[in-house]
């Protein structure tokens, strides 16, 4: 049996899309492959345990650095492992510039390296200038580069120029845990009864620049007393966002919430909200589990981004210029005003998800691509 090492920037329980997509890969591999991942820790400690039966050893964090983490022992956490496990086949998770320098100075030669793409480096203006060296050794030794959607390769500087290496592998959502249950039911019903005769809109995710949420704001300013908008998370941003919303008694801030509450929400939503406005939301696993509710969704324009190949304009919803508010309000107006067309949207919608972006798909997708280095 071949021998994969996955290094991942964290791995679960750490939560985050890369974390996820990286667990995904492990578990489509069990019983193909033997498997070992190396990661960093959300603290200072070194420690090794296990998830599903595969060991992970979690390097100390000492400080982060522009989302980037510093680790005193993963250079030689990564060497001991690659010496001792001598893997057949590495999968790196980029970005990760911290590790990459190790990782490109231990890899042997007769191991498969596959870089699984997640996006560019695009707002930290510093480090995208000081890893360019370093992208391009990443790319000339990858045997294989994995990208979330056509869109992003081609809008890719870094992946449009090596095509014939790229394979694309869309995400995945998961569809255990997005199940209904009597307590979803009588959450929705609840959000139904608080909200009736009005059009919910829902919006997910953390609360950072990028999520586009302020955009969202503004445009819900320019909406009747119809329309209900609820923004679950926090982040970063939160306080300015309230600020942005003011005394507007249209717009909810939920927080965090658990899955019974979101699913809640979900179900009960008449529209999802998707206002992302940059490359740094490079797939939308969100957008995609908004879309499996069979609700249409509303979403910006974001060249080289997978968000306007995972929802389709005038098919699955309404895609609208980017950081235009005043187009993006009367897209939450058009669907308002159409019943028929929500209903229409959200079942291609989740026939969308439910053909291109569940657990099957995804195991199937990256068997395939690794199966043939």
């Amino acid at each position: 049996m071949k021998r994969v090492l996955h290094v991942s920037k964290y791995y679960y329980p750490f939560r985050g899309g890369t974390e996820q997509i990286a667990q995904n890969c492990v578990n489509s591999f069990v019983g193909k492959y033997e498997q070992k991942v190396i990661c960093f820790n959300d603290n200072d400690e070194d420690k090794t345990d296990a998830v599903d039966g595969i060991e992970v050893i979690r390097c100390g964090v000492f400080k982060t650095v522009a989302s980037q983490g510093l680790s005193r022992s993963i250079g030689k956490k990564l060497k001991e492992t690659i010496d001792a496990f001598v893997p057949d086949i590495i999968i790196f998770h980029y970005p990760n510039p911290f590790v990459a320098r190790y990782l490109l100075k231990y890899i042997p030669k007769f191991c498969k390296f596959a870089i699984y793409w997640h996006l560019d480096i695009v707002k930290q203006k510093f480090l995208k200038q000081f890893f360019i060296g370093q992208n391009r050794r990443l790319v000339e030794r990858a045997d294989v580069l994995i990208a979330t959607s056509p869109p992003y390769v081609e809008g890719s500087p870094w992946l449009r120029n090596v095509k014939e290496k790229c394979r694309v592998v869309p995400n995945c959502i998961n569809v255990e845990r997005l199940q209904e249950s009597p307590e979803v039911e009588k959450k929705a019903a609840e959000i139904r009864a608080i909200n009736k005769n009005k059009i919910i809109c829902l919006a997910v995710g953390r609360h950072t620049e990028y999520k586009g949420f302020k955009y969202l704001i503004q445009a819900a300013h320019l909406l009747d007393d119809r329309f209900q908008i609820y923004i679950t998370g926090k982040g970063e941003e939160t306080e300015n966002l309230k600020a942005e919303a003011g005394n507007d008694k249209k717009i909810h801030f939920l927080g965090l919430v658990d899955d019974v509450v979101l699913k809640g929400y979900l179900t009960a939503m008449d529209i999802f909200c998707f206002p992302s406005i940059t490359k740094n939301e490079a797939f939308g696993l969100a957008l995609a589990e908004g879309m499996y509710y069979g609700k249409p969704a509303v979403t910006f324009t974001i060249p080289g981004s997978g968000v306007n190949y995972v929802s389709l304009d005038g098919k699955t919803g309404l895609e609208v210029e980017n950081r235009n508010v005043e187009k993006y309000a009367d897209a939450l107006k058009k669907l308002a005003s159409d019943k028929d067309m929500r209903i229409r949207m959200g079942a291609v919608g989740k026939k969308r998800v439910e053909e291109n972006f569940l657990n099957t798909q995804f195991k199937g997708n990256i068997l395939k691509v690794i199966n043939e280095l």
